[in-house]
């Protein structure tokens, strides 16, 4: 038997997290066990009473404030299953999802990653009833230089090598950040057609600050702690043009906060030396922050 640790950081999302959770249970398997974590970021809606009645075998990680993706760390870090499955409290997998992850795995000992085919919650149905006989003999593997936190799966043994997600983030560019450090020990990061996971995506969050902040913020500690010296002072001069242009355009001073963050904690980031390689196929826009959240 090979067992799955699905770990899961909920905060105030108790209806979704039930959906989640119950998806997951109806999971077709064979030859796996499942063990189930919720790292819980201080949820005020009565998440945490929910799993404690309704999902008694769970184990839950109770945290007395929101520590943002610290909060996966935690449950990747007790976590007994040979493989993870990272998901949000909104997302959960296809019913067969979970068992062809393992079987990739299992095939290819340098698969650090498998990330899944992250689709919209709101076609469930339809791409449901249709995927068998659409994703038939289409399942060939694609090779990326990132994932998807709404649904991935990731080798317990790499994450002792290298560690998980980083904390200082908080939020946003942590998937990059890990995704550098798999490719960068020498694994891949691969995606299935039929390997999928569905996701809420949720358009309100784009009018919050808290996505605009920590995606200008964590861009700067990305550039800062992997690329060369030139490059990053290059890339740091275009970030602060675009987070000055920006701030005007949208009337916010997000950006300029951001960017002072960024400077005033500068001592949180520590220099990863990273292939040549590996540096040369990353393609991070330099906009994003600026574009999906206007």
């Amino acid at each position: 038997m090979i067992k799955v640790s699905i770990t899961i950081l909920s905060y105030n999302r108790k209806d979704d997290l039930r959906e989640t959770i119950t998806n997951v249970l109806k999971s077709k398997l064979n030859g796996i066990i499942l063990e189930i974590i919720v790292s819980d970021n201080a949820s005020n809606d009565g998440t945490v009473t929910m799993i404690e009645n309704e999902f008694p075998n769970i184990i839950l990680i109770k945290s007395d404030k929101n520590e943002g993706v610290k909060g996966y760390n935690a449950a990747f870090n007790i976590a007994s299953g040979k493989y993870i499955l990272i998901l949000d409290d909104d997302s959960f997998p296809e019913i067969n999802s979970i068992q062809r992850m393992v079987e990739e795995f299992e095939k290819d000992d340098k698969t650090g990653i498998i990330a899944f085919d992250v689709r919209n919650y709101y076609d469930y149905k339809d791409i449901s009833e249709n995927i068998s006989s659409s994703l038939m003999g289409k399942n060939k593997p694609k090779y990326l230089m990132g994932f998807n936190g709404a649904g991935a799966g990731f080798r317990k043994s790499l994450f002792d090598k290298i560690g998980g997600y980083p904390e200082e983030f908080f939020l946003y560019w942590n998937e990059m950040d890990l995704a550098i450090r798999v490719l960068n020990s020498s694994y891949k990061i691969v995606e299935f057609s039929d390997i999928i996971s569905f996701h809420k995506y949720a358009p309100s969050n784009r009018t919050s600050t808290r996505g605009p902040f920590y995606y200008t913020r964590n861009l700067y500690w990305i550039y800062w702690k992997y690329f060369p010296f030139q490059q990053s002072l290059f890339k740091t001069i275009r970030l602060i043009f675009y987070s000055i242009l920006h701030s005007f355009e949208q009337n916010t001073f997000i950006y300029i906060k951001a960017s002072l963050s960024a400077f005033l904690n500068i001592k949180k980031i520590k220099r990863y030396k990273i292939k040549k390689n590996i540096l040369q196929k990353l393609r991070i826009s330099i906009k994003l922050a600026f574009i999906i959240f206007k």
